[in-house]
């Protein structure tokens, strides 16, 4: 009974290492980063067929095939948590101030995010538009920071995939 158990925790273990590392190659692909995905496929592929291969040589047993579900089920979340704290890539924000305050975009800028504004025209008045470009592990940071000056901000975030020119090739970095 004992290894029993001990083999469905083999098989869970296997398969959330397998989707843990195919979420996370997969994220590295989109990213554009190539090289790095390319590496991790080949443990991951690995990983793969021994998962494969153990499952495949036991499936007598419905604890083993649940084993296998319920670990790459496991593995989904596993590697989007993993993905989450590397944070790679980069944000930009669209932040919408109902208010015309030139100190928030100062401030982000002395903190090193790279901003551009212009005035908008909204249903009640003036506002303040900015545009604001940050590496992607400083974004609840770059929240942050706006909440304490302009609770009221509107503020979505998009990923650029590729960039070049302006604050981006001088401050951020190249990819």
């Amino acid at each position: 009974m004992k290894q029993a158990v001990q083999f469905v925790l083999l098989i869970v273990v296997i398969n959330i290492t397998y989707v843990s590392l195919t979420t996370v190659r997969l994220i590295l692909m989109i990213k554009g980063l190539r090289k790095y995905a390319s590496f991790l496929s080949v443990a991951e592929v690995f990983v793969y067929i021994m998962g494969l291969s153990i499952i495949l040589n036991n499936l007598q047993s419905y604890w083993n095939i649940a084993a296998y579900c319920l670990g790459y089920g496991m593995g989904v979340y596993c590697g989007s948590r993993i993905e989450e704290k590397l944070a790679l890539g980069y944000i930009t924000a669209e932040v919408i101030v109902d208010t015309i305050n030139d100190d928030l975009p100062e401030m982000l800028r002395d903190k090193g995010f790279g901003v551009t504004t212009w005035i908008g025209e909204g249903r009640d008045g003036q506002r303040l538009l900015m545009i604001v470009l940050a590496k992607r592990n400083r974004q609840k940071e770059l929240l942050k920071m706006i909440d304490h000056v302009c609770p009221g901000a509107f503020v979505f975030f998009e990923e650029p995939k590729y960039f070049r020119g302006g604050f981006g090739a001088n401050k951020l970095g190249r990819r």
